[in-house]
C-alpha cells in the first residue's frame, strides 16, 4: 500500500509542502510560518504535466543539416529531430567554441533572464554565465525588465538602488509612524505573491491591516482602483497613465509656491536643488509647476492636489512608488520626481517619512531586512566587459555595431552570432514581439534550455530539456527573505530532462573546464556548501546561530538574522557629512552636473515632466491606453496553464478590462471576444467590463503564451506584448517602456474568433512532439 510522502519545497510565490504518492503530486500545503500564502502554490502540479514539457534534447532539422548556414526563418516552422544527450551537448560545446574562436566571445549573448525557479544552485542564468566565464566570457545584460530606469536614476541621485531593492523604510515603521500615505501605483497582495529567490512569509497584508487600523490617510494614485485591496479605505485618484511625474512636480511646486518647502533639509542634504526650484517656479521654461498645471496633465482636480500638498507638510508623510511607473517612456522621471517631492517635504530619514520604491512589487520589499549572506552560486570573474541594457535585445540583434548610450557612456552593440537562453521566455516579457520575431532571424544559432516548450523554445535551433525545481534538490533564499528554505526533490524527472547543473557540467566537460565549473561538488555537495556559507556568515558577523545543515534539511527551513523597524537614510539625515552618499556631491542629487553635461533631451539635469511618445494627452479619438501588468494567477508566463491562471481567463483567453462607458461606446459587452490592435500588432482577448478602471484605459495582463496564427500574425491567446512599444526609457536609463502604449479596441468579427481553434491545435501539436 502506497504512503503519502511530505516534501518541503519553495517557489517564487512562497514555501509549501508537496504531498506525493507514487511519484504523483496529490496535494500542496502552505508553509506553517506564512500568514498569507499565495494560491499559486496549488498550481505546481502543472509542472508534472507532460503536455507542455520538452521531452528530450532536440535540434531543428534545417540547422542539423546546415548548421550556421541554415535558413533562420525556419525557426518555429521546421520540425525538431530528437538527439541523444551526448550529441546535444557536443553540438552546444562545438558552437560555443566555433563562435568564440571565429568572432570573439562578445558574439555570444547569454540572454538568460532568471525566474525559471527560486533555487540558488540550479539557477539557470547563473550557471550559464559561470560556464561561459570559464571559456572567455560573453555579452550579458544589465538591469531587468521589471526595473531598469528606476535603479539607474537612483544610483545617480541616491548613490545606490537600495531604496527600490527593499532597503528603504520597512513597512512596520510605516505602519507605526506614517500619518499620510500616498501610493503611486500599486500596493497589492497580487504582485506581493512573488519574490525572486523565494519567500517564506508574505507580510504585506499584515502591515496593510495595521495601517488601516491606525486610520492612516491613504491617497491611492492609479488608473486601477484594485491596485489596493478593496478592504483598504483609500481615496482613489484615477490618474491618466504615465503622468505621475507631473502630479509629483505639481505637489512639489505647490509646496514651494506656499513657501513651505524645507530649506534646511535642502541645504544640508541635497545638491542642485536650485535647478529644480527654478523649474518648479517656472524660471526655466516660463510655466510654474503647481496644482493647476498638474491637474491639466493628470486629469485630476486642482483643489484636491493643493489640499494634498498642504497635508504632506502638515503630517508625517510617506510616498510609495511602484516599479511599474518606471516601465514607461521617461521612466526615470517618476522615481526622481518622487525623490524631489520628498526632499521638498523634508521628512527623508524620519520614521515613517520620505519615499520608497517597489513596495509590493515583490513580496520581500518592505519586510524586515535580512542582514546575512544569501545563498548563491558564483558566476565567477568576467573575462570581458560586454553588455547591453536588458530591454534592448531586438536593437542588438538588428543593429550590430551601432552605438548606444547607458548611464552616460557610449558603447556599441556586438555582432551576435550565438544566443544561449536558459530559463527564460523573451516571447513573454520583451516588447513588440513582431519586431523581436524579425530580430530572432539574425543570429546563426539559438540554444534554449528550459523545462517548458515555450514560444522561445519553439523558435530555437537546439532545445535542451531541464528539470523543474520539483525534480531536483536545491535551496531558496535571498536578501529580502527571513528564511532559507529547503527545496527537496519531490518526483523523478519527466522524460529525459536533466537538472541545469548537470547539463552545464556536461557541456563544461566538453569544453575542458568541468573541474573548475563543479569544484569537485555534486548537487547535494553544492546545496550543503551554499547553506553553510550563509550559516558561517550569520555566526561570524551577527552572532546568530543557524542550525547545522542536516538539521536544516530535515526541518525544511532555517531563520536568518533580520533587522526590523528600519528608517532609510536616518544616519545621513542626522550627519550628512559623516555619512555621505555615493553620488557626485555626496548628497541627494536634485540637480545633476553629470546630466547637465550630457544634455539629454529625454533625461534632463533635474526631474521634469516630458511628454511620452504615446499617452492619452495626444491620443486620437477611439484610442485607449494599454496597461499590461502582472497577473494574479501566475508569475509572468510560468504555470500559464495551471488552475490559478486558468481561473483568471475566460473563453480560453486572457481578460481585458475596460470601463463601462468605454464598452458602451465601442459596442462591447462583458464576456465578448474583442480585437485589440495598433500599428505594431493585434491580439484577441475576452472583455471584462469594470468600473474599477479609469476611462480610456484597457488592462490586459502579461504572460499568455505567444500564439500568432496564419499569415496575418493575429495573436489569439491575449499576449499584450504584440502591442507594446520597444523603445528605451531614455538615453540614460534604457529601460523598457511597456506601459507607454496606445491601442484601439473593437468587437471581434466571427471569422477572427475562429482563429482560436488554431491555438488549440498548436497546444495539441506541442503535446505530440
Amino acid at each position: 500500500m502506497s504512503r503519502i510522502k511530505r516534501v518541503p519545497h519553495c517557489s517564487h510565490w512562497g514555501a509549501y509542502t508537496i504531498l506525493v504518492e507514487d511519484n504523483r503530486i496529490v496535494g500542496v500545503e502552505p508553509f506553517e510560518h506564512d500568514p498569507a500564502p499565495s494560491p499559486i502554490i496549488h498550481s505546481i502540479a502543472e509542472w508534472a504535466n507532460p503536455e507542455r514539457r520538452v521531452p528530450r534534447p532536440m535540434v531543428r532539422s534545417g540547422w542539423l543539416d546546415k548548421r550556421e548556414n541554415s535558413d533562420r526563418r525556419g525557426r518555429g516552422r521546421e520540425k525538431f529531430v530528437p538527439v541523444s544527450w551526448d550529441e546535444a551537448t557536443t553540438l552546444v560545446a562545438d558552437e560555443v567554441r566555433r563562435v568564440a574562436d571565429t568572432f570573439g566571445n562578445a558574439s555570444i549573448f547569454a540572454g538568460s533572464y532568471g525566474w525559471t525557479n527560486s533555487g540558488r544552485l540550479h539557477h539557470a542564468s547563473s550557471l550559464l554565465k559561470r560556464m561561459l566565464n570559464l571559456v572567455g566570457g560573453f555579452t550579458r545584460h544589465v538591469d531587468t525588465y521589471s526595473i531598469a530606469a528606476g535603479p539607474v536614476i537612483l544610483r545617480h541621485t541616491l548613490g545606490s538602488d537600495d531604496a527600490c531593492g527593499g532597503r528603504a523604510n520597512t513597512l512596520d515603521t510605516i505602519a507605526q509612524h506614517t500619518e499620510t500615505l500616498v501610493v503611486f501605483g500599486a500596493l497589492s497582495p497580487r504582485t506581493a505573491q512573488n519574490e525572486a529567490g523565494g519567500i517564506g512569509s508574505h507580510r504585506l497584508e499584515t502591515y496593510l491591516r495595521k495601517i488601516v487600523e491606525r486610520g492612516v490617510k491613504i491617497i491611492h494614485v492609479s488608473p486601477l482602483k484594485d491596485d489596493l485591496p478593496d478592504w483598504v479605505d483609500a481615496e482613489w485618484w484615477p490618474i491618466r497613465p504615465n503622468t505621475d511625474t507631473a502630479l509629483m512636480l505639481g505637489l512639489a511646486g505647490e509646496i514651494v509656491k506656499a513657501g513651505r518647502h524645507d530649506t534646511d533639509f535642502l541645504a544640508r542634504c541635497t545638491s542642485g536643488a536650485d535647478r529644480l526650484l527654478r523649474y518648479l517656479e517656472g524660471k526655466a521654461d516660463g510655466g510654474r509647476k503647481d496644482a493647476l498645471w498638474a491637474a491639466g496633465i493628470c486629469g485630476l482636480g486642482a483643489g484636491q492636489i493643493a489640499e494634498l500638498a498642504r497635508r504632506l507638510v502638515d503630517t508625517r508623510s510617506m510616498l510609495t512608488v511602484s516599479w511599474s511607473l518606471q516601465r514607461a517612456h521617461h521612466g526615470e522621471q517618476p522615481f526622481w520626481a518622487a525623490l524631489g517631492l520628498a526632499s521638498m517635504i523634508g521628512q527623508i530619514g524620519l520614521p515613517g517619512g520620505g519615499v520608497g520604491y517597489g513596495y509590493a512589487s515583490l513580496g520581500g520589499v518592505g519586510a524586515p531586512l535580512n542582514l546575512s549572506k544569501s545563498p548563491a552560486i558564483s558566476q565567477l570573474k568576467r573575462p570581458i566587459d560586454s553588455f547591453i541594457p536588458v530591454a534592448r535585445i531586438s536593437d542588438m540583434l538588428l543593429n550590430p555595431g551601432r552605438p548606444f548610450s547607458y548611464e552616460g557612456e557610449i558603447r556599441s552593440y556586438p555582432d551576435t552570432r550565438l544566443v544561449y537562453w536558459a530559463g527564460g521566455n523573451p516571447y513573454h516579457h520583451h516588447q513588440d514581439l513582431n519586431r523581436l520575431s524579425e530580430a530572432w532571424t539574425r543570429p546563426e544559432t539559438i540554444i534554449v534550455q528550459d523545462p517548458m516548450f515555450t514560444a522561445t523554445a519553439q523558435r530555437a535551433d537546439i532545445v535542451l530539456p531541464a528539470t523543474t525545481s520539483i525534480e531536483r534538490n536545491d535551496l531558496a533564499g535571498n536578501r529580502r527573505s527571513d528564511f532559507i528554505l529547503a527545496m527537496k526533490k519531490a518526483i523523478e524527472p519527466l522524460g529525459e530532462a536533466r537538472s541545469d547543473f548537470d547539463i552545464f557540467n556536461a557541456i563544461a566537460g566538453k569544453l575542458g573546464v568541468a573541474e573548475r565549473f563543479n569544484e569537485g561538488r555534486d548537487e547535494m555537495g553544492w546545496v550543503r556548501h551554499l547553506y553553510e556559507a550563509c550559516r558561517d556568515d550569520s555566526s561570524k558577523r551577527f552572532g546568530f546561530t543557524m542550525p547545522e545543515f542536516d538539521a536544516f534539511w530535515e526541518s525544511g527551513y532555517a531563520h536568518c538574522p533580520v533587522k526590523a523597524d528600519h528608517t532609510f537614510l536616518a544616519d545621513f539625515r542626522n550627519e550628512p557629512e559623516e555619512h555621505p552618499l555615493n553620488t557626485e556631491s555626496g548628497k541627494i542629487v536634485l540637480g545633476s552636473e553629470t546630466l547637465a553635461r550630457l544634455d539629454y533631451p529625454d533625461c534632463r539635469s533635474h526631474p521634469a515632466w516630458i511628454e511620452p511618445a504615446e499617452w492619452l494627452g495626444t491620443a486620437e479619438a477611439g484610442q485607449m491606453h494599454l496597461i499590461s501588468h502582472q497577473p494574479a494567477g501566475r508569475l509572468h508566463s510560468q504555470l500559464e496553464a495551471g488552475p490559478s491562471s486558468r481561473a483568471m481567463k475566460r473563453n480560453g483567453r486572457e481578460q481585458a478590462r475596460l470601463h463601462p462607458d468605454d464598452a458602451a461606446a465601442l459596442g462591447i459587452v462583458d464576456g465578448q471576444t474583442i480585437r485589440i490592435w495598433n500599428d505594431r500588432g493585434e491580439c484577441l482577448a475576452t472583455a471584462e467590463v469594470s468600473d474599477e478602471v479609469r476611462r480610456c484605459v484597457l488592462v490586459l495582463p502579461t504572460g499568455a503564451w505567444f500564439t500568432p496564427t496564419g499569415n496575418s500574425g493575429l495573436e489569439v491567446a491575449g499576449n499584450p506584448n504584440v502591442l507594446t512599444l520597444d523603445i528605451g526609457t531614455s538615453q540614460f536609463g534604457q529601460g523598457c517602456s511597456a506601459h507607454t502604449c496606445l491601442v484601439r479596441v473593437e468587437p471581434c468579427p466571427a471569422d477572427r474568433r475562429d482563429a482560436f481553434e488554431a491555438y488549440q491545435e498548436t497546444l495539441a501539436a506541442l503535446a505530440a512532439v
